[in-house]
């Protein structure tokens, strides 16, 4: 009988132990919110097995684990949550059954769940990746017409919404031309590299490049809502990731007349130091160095974390529309005044401006160049990248290149057509 007993325990124990070998450890558990998403991610050494479901009244979303342990770790993410996130109000962990860790997600609102793994990249492991939208996509130009520094300005506009609708549905030609407008502001769309998942390049004293161009591209935005006829919109407002076609995809949403990519280089030799700016090329790049940084910025996507399985339609007609002549030859023009204006507060790493081929810079219609503020590499630029003095003299510089540019190439006057709305920005 107690030999019984002893290889009943002995194999319950093997048991354990087996499960124990075989349970999925979470190593890191991360929330990033922002307003078009919240996304969630759970990094482990292999691979999470899951399934999800939705809940109503009141929304929810359950994702069941498959032989996750519950640690710490993931325990933790209950606490990640803050009362200002867009779409969760909070996470429950829990053991559901043997084998099965539960994750309930008390919602906000009704969300559009996207949930998939990533594959180990750069300092990643495996990553199980929650990314929550809106049911109702969020809207960046409604968002721009909503800021108080944003004036509309509208040559004879009808005095109520229904009006507008009615001017615009008409069948008749004079009521259906869009109003002629007097005067609108220049959209400068300031897209700050990196950001979540991507820290970008990292200084020798731990200075993330995206916490550096966030604060370069909020100066910026400061300093040309500042100025006259002129807004600026931030594609990336605080620390996530937007994929490099989403950052294309909001200037154009936004109607941008000028796209404006902000980075912070690094180098394997530290002495390796100076400013750049970059515009796209369609016949390869103008140097290998240019290739090499439009591969290395190019790879954000794999780093920050796209869902490969979801299809994005303005994709191949954004990315793959060779009708960009016109638009490089204004991008090289901008990236000229740019450069020269960088050259007064800073040593230039190249003379001239580089092409290669950047996919945050492949908007068909709007003028885009990527700029590298400095070496974040060099213990003297990351400095002085980390000063806000410097950041300031910087964002001056930049806006001075963008004035001059206009100077010379004065943007059109165009009417939008908003949600069945004409305005003037």
């Amino acid at each position: 009988m107690l030999r019984n007993t002893t290889k009943l325990i002995v194999f319950s124990l093997l048991l354990w132990f087996s499960h124990a070998q075989a349970a999925t450890t979470i190593t890191a558990a991360r929330v990033w919110p922002a307003p078009e998403y919240t996304r969630v991610t759970l990094e482990s050494a292999k691979p999470i097995r899951y399934e999800q479901f939705t809940l109503s009244n009141p929304d929810r979303l359950v994702i069941d684990l498959k032989d996750v342990e519950i640690n710490g770790l993931l325990n933790e993410l209950t606490n990640k949550v803050h009362s200002d996130d867009p779409y969760i109000k909070s996470i429950r962990v829990a053991r559901f059954k043997p084998g099965i860790a539960r994750l309930v997600f008390d919602l906000k609102s009704q969300v559009k769940p996207e949930l998939f793994n990533l594959t180990p990249v750069a300092k990643y492991s495996h990553r199980m990746v929650l990314d929550l939208y809106p049911a109702i996509p969020f809207d960046p130009m409604m968002a721009l017409l909503q800021e108080k520094s944003v004036i509309r300005t509208l040559e004879s506009a009808p005095a109520t919404v229904g009006q507008l609708n009615q001017q615009t549905d008409s069948s008749d030609s004079t009521s259906r031309r869009q109003p002629e407008m007097k005067a609108r502001k220049l959209i400068i769309a300031i897209d700050a590299g990196h950001g979540g998942e991507d820290s970008g390049a990292i200084g020798y004293r731990d200075t993330y490049e995206k916490t550096v161009t966030l604060a370069i591209a909020r100066k910026l935005k400061e300093l040309i809502d500042e100025t006259t006829d002129m807004t600026g919109v931030l594609i990336r407002d605080g620390d996530y990731f937007i994929s490099l076609n989403g950052r294309v995809q909001k200037a154009r949403q936004v109607h941008a007349d000028l796209l404006i990519s902000i980075h912070a280089d690094a180098f394997i030799k530290p002495h390796v130091r100076g400013s750049s700016v970059f515009a796209l090329s369609e016949r390869g790049a103008t140097s290998a160095s240019a290739r090499w940084l439009a591969k290395k910025e190019n790879e954000a996507d794999l780093i920050g974390g796209v869902n490969l399985a979801a299809k994005d339609p303005d994709l191949a007609r954004t990315l793959l529309d060779l009708s960009q002549t016109a638009t490089i030859s204004d991008s090289m023009k901008l990236a000229k005044h740019v450069l020269g204006e960088m050259g007064n507060i800073n040593k230039l790493h190249g003379s001239s401006v580089q092409q290669a081929g950047f996919a945050v810079l492949k908007s068909p219609d709007i003028p885009s160049i990527l700029i590298e503020t400095a070496f974040i590499s060099n213990p003297s630029e990351e400095r002085r990248l980390n000063n806000k003095g410097y950041q300031k003299k910087m964002a001056r510089a930049i806006l001075s290149g963008i004035k001059g540019y206009f100077a010379t190439n004065p943007a059109l006057s165009k009417p939008r057509l908003i949600q069945n709305k004409l305005i003037s920005i």
